[in-house]
Formats: C-alpha cells, sequence, structure tokens
C-alpha cells in the first residue's frame, strides 16, 4: 500500500516536471515590448545623457540634473563640518563641556544630550540666516530663477555676515597675514578659506572666556569645603564628595541652565 501511494505520488512529480518547462517559457514579444517602451523604442544604442555642461548666452554654465545630485551628494559629507565651523555651534558646545567640567560630573549630562542641545540652541540662533537664505537662494533655485553658482552666491551672504559679527579683528588680520592675502577694502573681499577659521578661532576664545566665568563660582566652593575639612582633620576625605551635592544646589537655586542659554544667545545677539 505505501508503495503504491509512493509510486503515483512520484507519476506527479514527474507529470509536473515535464509540464514546468512548457509552462514557463517567457513571452520574448511582450518583454521586448516593454524593453522598448521604458528605454525609447528605436532610441535604445543612442543611451541617455547622464552628465553634460551647457552653456548659456549669457556665458553662464548649466549642470545636467545628474552632476547636480552627485554635487549634492557630495557636499552632504561636509554637513557636519559646515554646522560646526560656520555657525554657532562651536561656542555652545565648548561651554557645555566646560560647565560639566566645573560641576565636576563627568558623565551627567550625557554627550548626547548637550550635542541634542547645541544642535538645537543653534538652529534657534541661526534661524534669521536660514531665512534669508532660503528667500534669497533656495526658493528662487528651485522656482528655475537662478543657477547653481548664484544661489551659491547668495547663500554665502548672510553666513559671511554673520560670521564676520563674530569674528575679531585681530583673528581675521592673522589669518590674512598667514595667507598672505594683503589689504582688503571691506568683508566682502575676505577669502571664505580665511573668514572661517578666523571665525572658528574667536569662536573658542569667546567659549574658554565664558567657561572662565563659570567656573568662579565653583571652585569657590571646592576651596572653601577643602579649607573645612582639613580644619576638621579630615585629609583623607575627597573635598569632591562634599562639594559636589553644594554645586548642584548651588546650579539649580540660581536656575543655571536658564542663565547660561540665555547668556549665549544674548552674545549672538539675538
Amino acid at each position: 500500500m505505501q508503495r503504491s501511494r509512493f509510486f503515483v505520488l512520484l507519476v506527479l512529480l514527474l507529470q509536473l516536471g515535464l509540464v514546468a518547462p512548457v509552462t514557463a517559457q517567457p513571452d520574448t514579444t511582450q518583454t521586448t515590448t516593454l524593453q522598448e517602451s521604458l528605454l525609447g523604442g528605436d532610441n535604445l544604442s543612442s543611451g541617455i545623457p547622464a552628465l553634460s555642461v551647457t552653456t548659456d548666452a549669457d556665458g553662464n554654465q548649466r549642470y545636467s540634473v545628474t552632476l547636480q545630485i552627485l554635487a549634492i551628494m557630495t557636499a552632504l559629507t561636509l554637513l557636519p563640518a559646515l554646522a560646526m565651523m560656520m555657525t554657532s555651534f562651536t561656542r555652545i558646545i565648548v561651554v557645555f563641556a566646560i560647565l560639566r567640567q566645573a560641576l565636576g560630573l563627568q558623565q551627567t549630562p550625557s554627550n548626547q544630550i548637550l550635542l541634542g542641545l547645541a544642535l538645537f540652541l543653534s538652529i534657534f540662533i541661526m534661524t534669521p540666516v536660514f531665512q534669508q537664505v532660503n528667500e534669497n537662494a533656495l526658493q528662487p533655485y528651485i522656482n528655475e530663477e537662478i543657477s547653481v553658482q548664484e544661489a551659491l552666491d547668495q547663500a554665502e551672504g548672510p553666513f559671511r555676515q554673520f560670521m564676520a559679527a563674530q569674528t575679531r579683528e585681530t583673528d581675521l588680520q592673522l589669518f590674512l597675514d598667514l595667507a598672505d592675502a594683503g589689504p582688503v577694502n571691506g568683508i566682502d573681499e575676505v577669502p571664505m578659506t580665511v573668514l572661517i577659521p578666523a571665525f572658528v578661532t574667536s569662536e573658542l576664545k569667546t567659549a574658554f572666556q565664558i567657561g572662565f566665568l563659570l567656573f568662579i563660582p565653583f571652585l569657590v566652593i571646592d576651596l572653601v569645603v577643602a579649607s573645612v575639612l582639613m580644619a576638621m582633620g579630615m585629609m583623607m576625605l575627597s573635598p569632591i564628595i562634599i562639594s559636589l551635592p553644594f554645586k548642584i544646589m548651588l546650579f539649580v537655586l540660581v536656575d543655571g541652565w536658564a542663565m547660561i542659554i540665555g547668556t549665549l544667545a544674548m552674545s549672538f545677539g539675538v
């Protein structure tokens, strides 16, 4: 009985195997028609122009969509560096790092929280600049009113004005001398390769100045606690363990986060 069932099953499998090659034959006519409809019919051999540069009557060059997408994808790799070096992010994150060190907290708040807070605070401070870039460069380019080069020139203006307002003249002159750029008549003549490092240097100097002022009250608490412990003969007890609760209490009572964030925002003229 089992052999007969096995024999019947074997015959069915053989029949399916014989029928499958016949029913699975592709329709070459439909496949060819589909390829022609997708690739342009008779123009299969001509190909699709992927990279092209055209010159207008006024001499401006226009790039194909493929080249524009390639340029955008390349620029995205530089976006983190641009976000840190051309915005208020540098000053904010350095001040937050110094504040955490002054409080004596090594991992609280975590790096992710400080980075997120610095990022959104930078977006808040840079909102007027982003609005100018959107109105003068991005929207006209999307509406095909200006070219890529004109959009980049229009977008550079608001960032140049923002960085120039926060850059010290001594730092700017330092990098002009290093670049041997010679005298300039205005900020518009300063190359971006000179303005960006000068801006970052000024931001670091301002951040350390704010950090120094933040350190003073916490340093006083550490000195007072250390003196009291030494007077009581508790020289083996670490002053940091005792002073940490007092520093946190002082920071909370004076609403330290609101004061620091407000000070940072006002330091950029917001």
